[in-house]
Parts: structure tokens; C-alpha cells; sequence
């Protein structure tokens, strides 16, 4: 870290990691069938459908907590709080094998339909890119605790990373999702 601000470094990684989470995602999920978009792996688990659903429900949520990091002071113990959080996140948010439950506010409802779902994922990320793109304040220096205390303080650019991070896992959760026993075959047309 070199300051307060993202380094030129920092901001095209964040960029493609956006850009490569959000195509992966939408790769992912382009060719399937209306059985495979609602399919269950067991009676728990999340459907493809639902995993978009949420996508783009805690996109809008992380977003919103760098936009509360910003709008409170700036912390002067930034550095102490967060610093070598940036490899923690990573770290965290691609081990599938620690299962989280997530917080009832972006538990999808299963109620937005495909169409819908995958439109608001796009026009969500296009808001986090322009922001990414253009943002010139001191992300390092405005912070926000998280809700889970193992990532305690976390500054508004770790925010903004965690979603294309978050993004990743749940690419990874699609692709369990489709390699499940009983993941209806596509037919030929």
C-alpha cells in the first residue's frame, strides 16, 4: 500500500477482477436450461437461479458499505485496522470448504424470474465498474466493521473488492451445481 488511494496497480486488478467475475458468471450461465436454472442439488442447497438472485442482492449490499465507509470520517488507525486484509479477503472468500449462511437480508427468495435476475446483476456491476473506474477518494482511509468478526475493520476499497471476490465463490458454487448427480442434461436441439 502506497496511501489512501487505490494505486493505478490496484485499480486495473480490481477492474478485471469485476469484469472476469461478472463474464465468468454470465458464461456460466448462458447456455442453461430453465430445469438446470432452478435445479437443487439437495433439499438445502441453492439453485443456479438463486445464486444470481443473490449475487445481486449482496452486490448492492457491499456496494452500500462503501458508500457508508465514505460517508463517515476518515479512521487515522486505517493502516492498523485493515492493513493485509486485501490477502486475507481472498484468502477467505475462495475457500468453499468453510460453509457461511448468509445473512437473511440477501437470502434469495427464489421470486425474481431469469430475465430479471441476470438484468439487474448486469446493471449492478456496471455501477460497481463506473465506480472503479472513476472514484479518486481515499478508499484505504474510510472504514466499516463487517457483520462476521473474523474479518473485523475492513476499509472501502477491501469492500469493493469483496465483490468480485464474493462473486468467484459462487462461480465456484455454480460449477459444483452443475457437476451435482441428477443436474438435468441439456438436450440437443
Amino acid at each position: 500500500m502506497s496511501g489512501d488511494r487505490m494505486t493505478a496497480a490496484e485499480r486495473t486488478e480490481l477492474i478485471r477482477l469485476l469484469e472476469e467475475a461478472r463474464d465468468e458468471c454470465l458464461a456460466e450461465v448462458e447456455t442453461v436450461t430453465d430445469d438446470q436454472w432452478h435445479f437443487r442439488p439437495s433439499s438445502g442447497a441453492w439453485s443456479i437461479g438463486l445464486i444470481v438472485e443473490h449475487l445481486d442482492l449482496v452486490e448492492r449490499g457491499l456496494f452500500g458499505r462503501v458508500e457508508q465507509a465514505l460517508a463517515h470520517e476518515s479512521n487515522p488507525a486505517w493502516e492498523t485496522a485493515t492493513g493485509r486484509k486485501d490477502a486475507f479477503i481472498r484468502t477467505m472468500l475462495a475457500d468453499r470448504g468453510i460453509p457461511r449462511d448468509a445473512p437473511a437480508a440477501v437470502v434469495p427468495t427464489g421470486t425474481v424470474a431469469r430475465e430479471e435476475a441476470l438484468r439487474r446483476f448486469v446493471e449492478r456491476r456496471a455501477r460497481s465498474l463506473a465506480f472503479a473506474e472513476t472514484t479518486a477518494a481515499p478508499l484505504r482511509a474510510h472504514t466499516l466493521d463487517h457483520h462476521r468478526p473474523v474479518y473485523g475493520t475492513l476499509n472501502a476499497y477491501q469492500w469493493l473488492l469483496y465483490i468480485p471476490l464474493h462473486n468467484q465463490r459462487h462461480i465456484a458454487q455454480i460449477r459444483e451445481t452443475k457437476a451435482a448427480s441428477g443436474y438435468p442434461e441439456t438436450i440437443p436441439v
